[in-house]
């Protein structure tokens, strides 16, 4: 019933991972898994949890019934992230969770004023409206898809009813939109700053902002952009796995690129088969130190995606068109990255 895998952590060492993977009727109907350092204290916890495991199938009680939170987000982590393929902050939130004191609770025994208590730990520590409900869209999440995964009999009526509270005290909120755009002293001053270093740095700077700037794409986008997916002559390239609401696996869209955007392809050396062949981590990380060093506040590289909306409305594009170039699915998401001025709105 259980089985223990040897691997390599991080850091060098040896782990040993105990794990445990109940099947009913070819179905899996519970799983979970610790690591120790010592095989004797894997095969330990595996032999104590199995013994609990027929215990509780003995009484008639449903398994998972004893489980913290900790450990179906450990669950979920292990069976849901291969297809779901979620993105670093969704991973970074859920391993955080794990730490918290409401993680070590019994998801049978969570009651209302456990959700409160773990929303007021989170204020304290400064943690925002936005922030705050966004844990508990996971832990709504988990919750669910261990219900109908493991069949555990979990009352999300009472989440139901903490978010509601939470949410008339304004203690959880969405996300505010943001509508931060860069001015042309701020977008002069940092052009400067990349030009003069891009003759030293490994990653041309002023190159990539110019080109979100002018493409409306991404940092993880434009590292992604294949040399054998353009298509010069019809003014367009191809993408795969656009961020989509329900489906970016598989998502592979075509988008039109205005001649600037070409004119900096054309001039990038060919190292391999990606335009630009750089970590979108270390874009954002050194956009973010000159923004930094040059006293730009409230700057992030994804409002230039924001910016390079905008402008293609303030060209005149239609709605229709301004979506052929960023992708977006609907009207109503793509509103939310067009901030026009009254007075940049061309007459007709």
């Amino acid at each position: 019933m259980g089985t223990i895998v040897q691997r390599r952590r991080s850091n060098g060492s040896i782990g040993y991972t105990a794990q445990i993977r109940l099947k009913r009727d070819g179905a899996l109907v519970h799983t979970e898994a610790q690591t120790f350092g010592k095989k004797a204290l894997a095969t330990e916890w595996l032999r104590r949890r199995e013994s609990e495991l027929d215990q509780q199938r003995a009484r008639g009680e449903p398994l998972g019934v004893r489980h913290t939170l900790k450990e179906l987000i450990d669950w979920y982590i292990a069976e849901v992230k291969a297809s779901a393929n979620w993105g670093r902050t969704k991973e970074a939130d859920l391993n955080r969770l794990r730490g918290y004191p409401i993680a070590a609770k019994r998801v049978a025994n969570l009651a209302v004023a456990d959700y409160l208590q773990h929303a007021a730990e989170r204020r304290d520590e400064g943690a925002g409206p936005a922030t705050v409900g966004n844990d508990f869209i996971w832990i709504g999440q988990i919750l669910k898809s261990a219900r109908s995964a493991l069949g555990i009999p979990i009352n999300l009526t009472k989440l139901d009813d903490a978010r509601h509270e939470l949410r008339s005290r304004k203690v959880i909120q969405k996300s505010k939109q943001r509508d931060r755009r860069i001015s042309s002293a701020e977008e002069q001053k940092l052009l400067e700053h990349f030009r003069s270093r891009d003759g030293r740095a490994d990653i041309p700077m002023a190159d990539i902002m110019q080109f979100a700037l002018a493409s409306a794409r991404r940092q993880e986008e434009i590292t992604r952009l294949r040399r054998n997916d353009l298509v010069p002559e019809k003014g367009i390239a191809w993408l795969d796995d656009v961020k989509h609401p329900r489906q970016k696996i598989g998502n592979r869209r075509s988008f039109r690129m205005p001649p600037a955007a070409w004119e900096i392809i054309h001039r990038q050396t060919a190292v391999n088969n990606f335009v630009f062949p750089y970590n979108p981590k270390s874009i954002g990380a050194a956009f973010t130190r000159a923004c930094r060093l040059l006293g730009i506040k409230d700057l992030r590289f994804h409002d230039l995606r924001h910016e390079a909306t905008s402008r293609l409305f303030e060209r005149g594009h239609s709605i229709q068109e301004v979506a052929q170039f960023t992708l977006h699915e609907s009207w109503a998401t793509l509103k939310r990255y067009t901030h026009l001025k009254p007075e940049d709105v061309p007459d007709r």
